[in-house]
């Protein structure tokens, strides 16, 4: 009884990330009256609305906003956990490579103890191709001019960051924003 039933989960499991649609949802769960309510149909729609919420547009946004640019630590975890991979790769100007969420909440971590106050605004929207992404970005202490401008490159995998590439930019010059 329990490999059929761990056999009729991986089949639906697979079933449902190739299908990723309202219409064989539905169907599927119908077909399947012990999936109609309960853990499985409750972990495919969380997982369904975590993808379909995280677009590369949003995920650039909450990663400048909710991650480099938050200074509370339990906020800043949860969205790094929301947000990214686990096996995430996090590639800086410098040729340094980290590697999972760990190592971006401990960077991030340094980024805002060195400097509370500074604030990322971006420079436009983020610009999406396929599953990757860009968005430009300066920061600064609030009413100064800014300090910093970089581009982030961001590769989305499954509704989450599975690489991210920083570059920074030329500093824009005082009202050239």
């Amino acid at each position: 009884m329990k490999i059929s039933a761990a056999l009729a989960l991986a089949g639906f499991s697979f079933i449902m990330a190739l299908a990723r649609s309202t219409f064989v949802e539905t169907n599927i769960v119908r077909a399947h009256p012990t999936m109609e309510s309960g853990s499985f149909k409750d972990a495919f729609q969380a997982e369904r609305r975590q993808t379909m919420s995280n677009s590369v547009s949003t995920l650039l946004t909450r990663n400048l906003q909710d991650v480099f640019g938050e200074n509370d630590p339990a906020r800043r975890r949860a969205a790094i956990n929301e947000i990214y991979a686990e096996d995430v790769v996090f590639y800086d100007p410098f040729k340094n490579v980290f590697r999972g969420r760990d190592e971006i909440d401990r960077i991030a971590g340094t980024l805002r103890a060195k400097h509370p106050d500074f604030r990322y605004q971006p420079i436009g929207e983020p610009e999406e191709v396929g599953n990757g992404g860009r968005i430009q970005w300066t920061e600064g202490s609030p009413g100064k001019a800014p300090e910093i401008a970089g581009t982030d490159f961001i590769v989305a995998r499954d509704g989450r960051i599975a690489a991210i590439y920083l570059f920074f930019d030329k500093s824009p010059s005082p009202g050239s924003r």
